[in-house]
C-alpha cells in the first residue's frame, strides 16, 4: 500500500491519505492477508472499505473518535473521505491474524441505481458508513462463507455477484452499530422528523453554550416532559447524552485538526472545568484527550 501526507492549512494534521491499489477498470479491490501484527498508521481514503478480521482478540480498532478493542471476529464498513481509521496491535498476541480488505469507489453505485427498490437497504447502509458501521458476530457468521471464499474466486463476474450478495446481506442486518460521532465525522444521520432535525441543528450550532431542555421543548411546541420522551424515542439517547456526544465529538475533531491546547478545546466545547472535561472524555473514549491526540499524531514506519 502507498500513502501520501496531506497537510492542512494549520499544518497540524498528520493523518495519512492512502492511495489505494484500486484500478479504474475494476469494480472493487480485495486482498487477504495473514499477519502477526498491524503496522498501518491512522489513515483515510475516498473509497469505501469493508474490513474483516479473524483471530484478532485484543486488536484496537480506531474509527473516527471511536476506539474499541475487538474480539475474535470484527467486520466494519467505512465510508467517507474524511473518516480516519486504523487497526492497531493493542493486546493481541495471535500468531495468525487473518484480514480481508475490500475497497470500492463511491461512484460504483450511481444515485439512480441506489434509488431503485432493490438497492434501498444498501443505500441506507452506505450512508451510515460515513460514521463507520460495525457488524455483530451473529451477522459475521451469517456472511462468513462469502468472506471465506470471495478472495479466492477467480471468475470475476461471479466474484462481483458474490460481492453484491455480501453487501445486500449486510444491509439487511438489524444489529449493525454506528461507530464515530456525527460531529467528528462531519456527517448527519437520517432524520424522520423535522422537529428532531431542527433541534439537532440548534444543538450543533450552540453546543458550547448552555442548551436547556425548556428552551428546546418550546422551540418545537412541546412540554419539557413530552419533548424528553420524544427525543429519546427518536434518537435512542437522552438530551443530555446527545449533547455530551456532540461536545466530545467536536473536541475530538479539534484534537486531531488544530494546534489548540486541551484547555482551549475544553472551554470551546462548553466545559467550564478542565478536570470534568478530562474525566468525561476518558469515560466516553477510553483514554484522556492528551492520549487521543497522541494516538493520531504518532508516526510509524511502513515497510
Amino acid at each position: 500500500m502507498y500513502f501520501r501526507i496531506e497537510i492542512t492549512p494549520d499544518a497540524m494534521s498528520q493523518v495519512l491519505n492512502e492511495i489505494t491499489p484500486l484500478s479504474e477498470k475494476d469494480c472493487f479491490y480485495i486482498v487477504e492477508r495473514h499477519k502477526t501484527e498491524f503496522t498501518y498508521p491512522v489513515h483515510q481514503h475516498r473509497e469505501f472499505e469493508l474490513n474483516f478480521i479473524e483471530h484478532g482478540p485484543g486488536v484496537r480498532r480506531i474509527v473516527g473518535d471511536s476506539v474499541e478493542t475487538i474480539g475474535e471476529y470484527d467486520l466494519v464498513l467505512i465510508g467517507g473521505e474524511n473518516l480516519e481509521h486504523a487497526w492497531e496491535q493493542g493486546s493481541c498476541v495471535s500468531e495468525d491474524i487473518r484480514e480481508i480488505t475490500i475497497q470500492f469507489p463511491p461512484e460504483l453505485f450511481t444515485n439512480a441505481l441506489l434509488e431503485k427498490n432493490q438497492f434501498k437497504s444498501i443505500s441506507r447502509m452506505l450512508d451510515a458508513a460515513s460514521h463507520g458501521l460495525a457488524f455483530s458476530t451473529k451477522t459475521i457468521m451469517k456472511v462468513y462463507h462469502i468472506l471465506d471464499t470471495l478472495a479466492g474466486q477467480r471468475e470475476r463476474f461471479t466474484q462481483f455477484l458474490e460481492f453484491l450478495n455480501l453487501l445486500n446481506q449486510l444491509s439487511l442486518a438489524e444489529d449493525s452499530r454506528i461507530l464515530a460521532s456525527t460531529s467528528f465525522s462531519h456527517s448527519e444521520g437520517d432524520d424522520d422528523s423535522r422537529r428532531v432535525l431542527k433541534v439537532k441543528q440548534y444543538i450543533q450550532e450552540h453546543y458550547s453554550q448552555d442548551v436547556g431542555l425548556v428552551e428546546l421543548a418550546d422551540m418545537v411546541g412541546m412540554s419539557p416532559s413530552a419533548f424528553s420522551r420524544f427525543f429519546k424515542m427518536r434518537t435512542g439517547r437522552t438530551l443530555s447524552e446527545y449533547v455530551t456526544d456532540i461536545k466530545l465529538g467536536s473536541a475530538a475533531r479539534m484534537l486531531v485538526d488544530t494546534t489548540k491546547n486541551i484547555s482551549e478545546i475544553c472551554y470551546d466545547c462548553g466545559y467550564n472545568n478542565l478536570s470534568n472535561f478530562n474525566r468525561t472524555f476518558k469515560a466516553k473514549r477510553g483514554m484522556t484527550p492528551r492520549d487521543f491526540r497522541a494516538m493520531f499524531r504518532k508516526k510509524k514506519v511502513i515497510v
